[in-house]
């Protein structure tokens, strides 16, 4: 859902969990072009009001990533939604999906070995670094990305991610 007069994401209450968590989803579509990852990042800002600090710089850095590839791998539209559910434990979770029109190349089955000194090809790397779970789609009709990130009560017990 977009708030087209304001060209700010909308914020809708979001369904699905049924444990007691407050759920907030936000919905926009994001530019074709360069800006997307800037587009991206502020609309998880939004998104993510209050949150943690570590866990607003993990979604940001995670949502660029997934914007970029979009961009230079996909085609129009982009659509990013973000699914934010505060535990009544105290946790907070949030989803993080990417889609775009679509592309010719396969998903690769686990993120590519970047070379060290290329200047792009780390994306998917830092998406499995930090998400709790990803998972990439691709098809010439339609690409998926999405990934999951908890904090708090839900948390593993050793602090890694």
């Amino acid at each position: 859902m977009l708030d087209h007069d304001t060209e700010r994401p909308a914020r809708v209450p979001a369904f699905g969990h049924t444990d007691g968590a407050a759920a907030i989803t936000l919905i926009t579509d994001l530019p074709y072009g360069p800006k997307a990852a800037e587009v991206a990042r502020e609309a998880v800002t939004v998104a993510l009001h209050g949150a943690e600090a570590d866990l607003l710089d993990d979604a940001r850095l995670i949502t660029s990533e997934l914007a970029t590839n979009a961009f230079a791998s996909g085609r129009p539209p982009l659509v990013l939604c973000v699914d934010r559910w505060s535990q009544t434990a105290g946790g907070l979770e949030v989803e993080i999906t990417i889609t775009d029109g679509g592309c010719s190349d396969p998903a690769p089955s686990s993120p590519p070995a970047a070379e060290e000194e290329a200047e792009s090809g780390r994306g998917l790397v830092i998406v499995e670094a930090l998400a709790d779970a990803w998972s990439l789609t691709t098809g010439t009709h339609g690409t998926r990305a999405w990934c999951r990130l908890r904090r708090g009560s839900h948390h593993s017990p050793d602090g890694t991610h």
